[in-house]
């Protein structure tokens, strides 16, 4: 039995010993990293725990671009403003892709806009891209609609009438309503089966995304998809959000031909139609589902951490709060309603609104992408079809660019006469080819939902707490830890 022991551990080591000496050779190819171990890569690098700032520390000790190993598989992170505008700004297509993963090709099967690549991306982008030009975000028609659900998150949260609160469901419910809106046409009662339906299978989505199961996943699909756990959930999310879009897809097909187009959902019926002859067209109904899919879940989670981010930050700065809301003041006066063109009046406003998305960037990085092609990127070179993640934390607390970055401080997005200057290195929503879709939306959203809830409430910290946790719960998105607050009324003078 000995005998049969010392066999087996040698055979171990033996395998040990030759798995490093191929990780050793391998990583030859690719920029210097964590020393890649047997089985782990360089995970033993990270250790236990993610955080918002782990890739942003390696970074000091490997430089900006540098290796992290899983297992075999290469991933080369990019950090810094200038590795950055290199990389994703200058040679935009050479970045272009996106990996496909074993958890991917099982829930999007390569359809949609995020985890598509070529032809069928570029095709589905340019349309989605047109598309919400075509429906006038940013013009009167539908900004005024929005308008109207920000004024609906007023509302609720008056009905609280200065009492604790947690803000996250409100906050779920109206942007989740926004992308209703753009995407189907109306908006759902917040108690509506269907509409409370979508918010879960949202969360399934972020819950298995955010876990640890996640790696496993990828790593012995084979072993966990027969275990229990929330990617069981998943599959069963994805045919409730298809058969959502079916059943939407329906009602709208009904009299699209005696009206005016008024949502996504309605455009992209024209455009199957109208690219029903084109053998080498992607429109059909299952790319269209995952388009919208992708809005609901993106759009929702997204605009969601930030405005719970914009609470946290305004009642930790009530000084900040106070002059924001004395800016609307003065410049809107009686005007009760306030429009996305008002932002040019509002210099300061303009500049917490970007400080906030700067300092408490929502996700852990940005979505993964592939090389097309070999690249050589600040004297390194990058294999083709590598794995690449950009680290956008790094861009936007980049000491060499931002005078205090560690700070939340608005005067970073302020010149010194207090009017409100762009910055090349505002990077929250991607960069280059891939850079987020729905940016203008998001835009928005953001800022009509900021100014009519710091316009409307006095946002306070409930009796006896002295100040909230800004430590972030890390998954695909960073949001804070649960907290409450109180809405007080302001009292205006029309």
């Amino acid at each position: 039995m000995a005998e049969i022991w010392e066999v087996l551990t040698t055979v171990l080591v033996g395998f040990l010993i030759l798995d490093f000496l191929k990780l050793l050779w391998s990583s030859r190819r690719y920029p210097p990293g964590p020393l890649p171990l047997p089985l782990i890569g360089g995970l033993w690098r990270i250790g236990t725990k993610l955080s918002n700032d782990t890739f942003s520390k390696m970074s000091k000790q490997y430089g900006n671009i540098y290796t992290m190993w899983v297992w075999h598989q290469p991933v080369v992170v990019i950090s810094g403003f200038h590795a950055m505008k290199e990389s994703l700004i200058h040679r935009s297509q050479d970045f272009a892709d996106r990996p496909l993963s074993t958890f991917l090709l099982k829930i999007c099967k390569g359809k949609g806009i995020a985890f598509s690549n070529g032809h069928a991306w570029k095709e589905q982008r340019h349309f989605t891209i047109s598309a919400l030009r075509l429906l006038g975000l940013g013009k009167k028609d539908m900004e005024h609609k929005l308008e109207e659900a920000a004024h609906q998150l007023v509302e609720i949260f008056a009905r609280t009438k200065g009492q604790p609160i947690d803000p996250l469901p409100a906050i779920i419910n109206s942007v989740c309503n926004m992308i209703c809106l753009l995407s189907l046409g109306y908006r759902f009662p917040p108690e509506d089966g269907k509409f409370q339906m979508i918010i879960e299978d949202i969360s399934n989505y972020m819950k298995f995304g955010g876990s640890p199961l996640l790696l496993f996943y990828e790593l012995f699909p084979w072993l966990v998809k027969h275990l229990p756990g929330p990617h069981q959930k998943i599959q069963a999310s994805i045919q409730t959000g298809m058969s959502i879009v079916k059943e939407e897809s329906e009602k709208h097909s009904q009299d699209l031909a005696l009206r005016q187009p008024k949502d996504f959902l309605d455009l992209y019926l024209l455009q199957i139609e109208k690219k029903q002859s084109d053998p080498n067209s992607n429109f059909d109904h299952e790319n269209m589902a995952h388009c919208i899919m992708e809005f609901f879940v993106a759009g929702t989670e997204t605009t969601g951490s930030f405005l719970q981010w914009a609470l946290l930050l305004m009642v930790t700065y009530p000084d900040i709060q106070d002059k924001v809301y004395k800016e609307m003041e003065t410049v809107l006066g009686s005007s009760d309603s306030i429009c996305y063109e008002d932002r040019w009046k509002l210099p300061y406003t303009q500049a917490v609104l970007h400080e906030i998305l700067r300092s408490k960037y929502v996700l852990l990085f940005g979505v993964p992408r592939k090389t097309v092609k070999n690249v050589n990127v600040c004297g390194l070179s990058i294999p083709k079809e590598t794995l690449i993640i950009a680290d956008f934390h790094s861009v936007l607390l980049d000491p060499k660019q931002w005078e205090s970055p560690e700070e939340f401080n608005p005067d970073h997005f302020l010149d010194k006469e207090g009017n409100f200057m762009k910055r090349e290195e505002f990077l929250p929503y991607g960069a280059g080819a891939r850079v987020c879709v729905g940016e203008n939306l998001a835009r928005i959203e953001a800022f009509l939902l900021f100014t009519n809830l710091l316009r409307s409430f006095k946002w306070q910290l409930p009796e006896g707490v002295k100040e909230l946790n800004q430590e972030p719960l890390v998954g695909i998105t960073l949001h804070p830890q649960p907290f409450k607050l109180c809405a007080v009324p302001r009292c205006r003078s029309s």
